[in-house]
């Protein structure tokens, strides 16, 4: 157990500036560096050692709304592992984090540092003491927006992750076979949860994890399975052409998150950027064709545009909050996708069903 900050730590105060000037004054307890993103916000109430990590995240500066962060410290990873079971990835992807109270006690079993000390190892700005309603209540207003963390004597400029091609900074560089098992799935990594990856290896299949880009015609495989991932779904064009010449050598495929909104692109459909997004782990979705609700954990700023898509695609879930799309499927069954996280890691795994559906249908 660790106790509370030092009377004689100097607490230094830091702003967060919103586009449309609106000022936050915080206290920092991570890396005194300032920084510049998207401001998103996450109902979570646990989970932020997986939420962090998370690169559907790159770019992001995130809020928690959960009044308070940090109780329960960091767990200890195998870092030499290939696959974290605690972390989604290898390192910290938000760009920024801001939060209401942080606690200077954290303990638990398998703690083996505080939120702070992580958070500076990786570089990363956080600030406590920030209104969160206030801030989230904006978000809400007004959608999503530009922000930037300042220190005293520093002044950076605003920066809007969606210009850019985020999948390409979180995707791995060099093909990866891990498994091994009858079926060989690929998997195209848009910044993919580790969670994932375990969850397709727990149904003992041979994965050949590959990087966003990476040409797929000479492979020979049983099914495509498309990651989660950051930013916009249109910049992943080699992505989307891809996902396409599976579907025209009749390889089932599965979409999870960006997946999905990259499998929409790529049957012929649209996107649009949400207002304000879905990131939580307490999503209610039904599934259209049984009528089954479940609790899904989300995290995405996109949506596919139901009414765009085309002949032999239906919607195949439906979010019961706004009624936006959370899932599609083609009429053959063979290619489908859900926006939400079957594999969950922070969340209900009300949906983990949905992989062993999917090889159902390699197997088939």
């Amino acid at each position: 157990m660790n106790g509370p900050v030092s009377k004689k730590q100097k607490l230094i105060e830091a702003h967060l500036i919103l586009e449309d000037g609106t000022i936050f004054q915080g206290i920092s307890f991570g890396n005194k560096k300032s920084v510049a993103g998207e401001v998103v916000f996450n109902t979570g109430m646990t989970g932020y050692p997986e939420t962090l990590t998370d690169p559907s995240y790159k770019g992001q500066i995130l809020t928690l709304t959960y009044p308070l962060i940090g109780n329960y410290g960091v767990p200890v990873e195998e870092k030499d592992s290939s696959l974290f079971k605690k972390f989604e990835s290898k390192t910290i992807q938000v760009s920024g984090l801001l939060i209401s109270d942080y606690s200077f006690y954290h303990y638990h079993w398998d703690s083996g540092q505080s939120l702070s000390a992580w958070l500076k190892e990786n570089h990363i700005p956080a600030l406590y003491g920030i209104d969160t309603r206030a801030l989230t209540k904006k978000l809400r207003e007004r959608g999503t927006m530009l922000g930037k963390i300042e220190f005293p004597g520093e002044s950076i400029n605003f920066y809007d992750p969606n210009l850019e091609n985020l999948v390409q900074k979180v995707s791995i560089s060099e093909p990866q076979k891990l498994g091994s098992g009858k079926i060989r799935i690929v998997l195209i990594d848009c910044g993919c949860k580790h969670r994932i990856m375990h969850s397709l290896l727990d149904r003992d299949v041979e994965l050949l994890r590959v990087p966003w880009d990476y040409p797929l015609d000479n492979l020979t495989f049983d099914g495509l399975v498309v990651s989660n991932g950051p930013g916009d779904p249109k910049t992943c064009r080699q992505t989307i052409l891809q996902i396409r010449h599976a579907i025209d050598r009749n390889i089932p495929v599965f979409g999870i998150c960006l997946g999905h909104q990259l499998l929409a692109l790529a049957a012929g459909a649209n996107t649009y950027k949400l207002k304000y997004g879905h990131r939580s782990q307490n999503q209610p979705v039904i599934e259209l064709t049984t009528g089954r609700c479940l609790i899904t954990s989300q995290n995405h700023g996109y949506a596919v545009d139901n009414s765009t898509l085309p002949d032999e695609w239906v919607p195949w879930f439906i979010n019961l909050n706004d009624n936006t799309n959370e899932g599609i499927r083609h009429v053959s069954g063979r290619f489908s996708s859900v926006q939400f996280h079957p594999e969950a890691s922070p969340g209900p795994d009300d949906a983990g069903y949905l992989f062993d559906e999917f090889l159902k249908i390699v197997e088939s």
